[in-house]
């Protein structure tokens, strides 16, 4: 069977560790800087005031003013969901991190060893901690079983049979679904609220009306889910951390600072000469809070100067003064070695000499620093308006 363990409102409740205090008040996760003005997860307490996930911000505070707003802090909930993962995979668990508070496994490699479906996910939720409020559930399809640990109460375990799928499904609220908002509304303004609703619906005529992702939400609906569960590959634990005495919000200090940090990273033995596919860099912020951005590099490589040029624009995305940065390699690659052509055509040594001078460029002046033309509206009358520029992305 495929079982899922759910904490709903993960992220909110990562960021109440450090103000324990909070959970027990009307709180909710505030949206981060540049995005919508919309509240994440909320605490009970704001619940019974009225206050709901995705409400505006102005709209809860006037709803319940003495809502307190708790900053995102992602570099927190990472670590913590990563802690998590490795409890799990402790016990046994070969896990699918859906996302942070979501995670699939297997049943039926732990079965034996347990003693069951039920004890095994038993063990499960006792690895996660019941200070995480978790819920477990398992079906034969991994839609059911996300649907059954929404269901389940805090701390309990929900399995549905494989016969029971559809019946068990049937009365859930549409929101299940991996349904974009506006199809969700398109839908209820139809009359269709339920998951049995929808899976009561032609095929066609919602593939018709809700394109692809319509036909694939019905497929759901109608228990025709069949997703594997891939258990995840070992993360790579190579991890570097820069503390400054104060805060500090000089970009030329902090571009100083990741050079030191690749430096260190790139100079660990445990690498191994091995090149680097993923990593994440990460910043403590004055006033509480953190800020985390990943990056997933083109090709794989180890090499210092390029690996500036590659994070050194996401230091201007930083929305405060840094206590604290760190760098984490996420993926390594398995070999140590590049494949070269034999014979390089003619030209391509002048077209990688331009190419590392715009990433050269861009790395001292920004993302905006080197542009090209494009021509938008040669016809206008207006010259503004017949170009624009695009910053160049190679």
């Amino acid at each position: 069977m495929v079982a899922c363990v759910l904490i709903p409102g993960f992220e909110l409740r990562a960021a109440l560790r450090a103000r324990p205090s909070l959970a027990l008040r009307p709180a909710a996760l505030a949206p981060a800087e540049g995005e919508e003005p919309l509240l994440g997860p909320v605490t009970v307490a704001a619940e019974a005031k009225g206050v709901t996930p995705g409400m505006r911000m102005g709209e809860g505070l006037a709803t319940c003013p003495e809502l307190v707003l708790v900053e995102q802090d992602p570099s927190a909930a990472e670590q913590a969901w990563e802690k998590i993962l490795r409890r799990l995979e402790d016990s046994g668990f070969a896990v699918e991190s859906a996302e942070p508070g979501c995670v699939y496994f297997e049943t039926r490699g732990v079965e034996r060893l347990y003693g069951g479906v039920e004890a095994a996910l038993e063990r499960a939720l006792a690895a996660v901690g019941s200070a995480w409020d978790p819920r477990a559930g398992a079906a034969g399809r991994r839609f059911a079983a996300l649907a059954a640990a929404n269901v389940a109460r805090p701390g309990q375990v929900l399995i549905v049979a494989d016969e029971r799928t559809r019946d068990f499904l049937a009365p859930l609220p549409l929101a299940l679904l991996p349904l974009a908002e506006q199809r969700q509304r398109e839908l209820e303004e139809l009359g269709v609220r339920k998951v049995g609703e929808l899976a009561g619906l032609s095929g066609g005529a919602v593939a018709e009306r809700l394109g692809p992702d319509g036909r694939r939400a019905w497929s759901l609906a109608r228990g025709r889910d069949r997703g594997r569960v891939r258990g995840r590959r070992a993360p790579a634990e190579l991890v570097e951390t820069l503390e400054f005495p104060e805060a500090v919000g000089n970009e030329l200090t902090l571009r100083r600072a990741l050079a030191v940090l690749v430096e260190r990273l790139l100079g660990r033995p445990e690498r191994g000469e091995r090149f680097l596919r993923k990593i994440a860099l990460s910043a403590t912020l004055v006033g509480g809070g953190s800020w985390r951005r990943t990056l997933t590099l083109r090709e794989p490589f180890a090499e210092a100067g390029r690996l500036r040029t590659a994070l050194g624009p996401k230091l201007a995305e930083l929305p405060a003064p840094v206590l604290k940065l760190k760098l984490e390699a996420l993926e390594l690659t398995e070999s140590t070695g590049q494949q070269l052509a034999l014979v390089r055509p003619e030209g391509d040594e002048l077209q990688g000499k331009l190419r590392e001078g715009l990433r050269q460029v861009k790395a001292s002046t920004g993302e905006g620093g080197v542009c090209t033309i494009v021509e938008v509206a040669p016809w206008s009358r207006i010259p503004e308006q017949r170009a624009l520029l695009v910053a160049r992305d190679d």
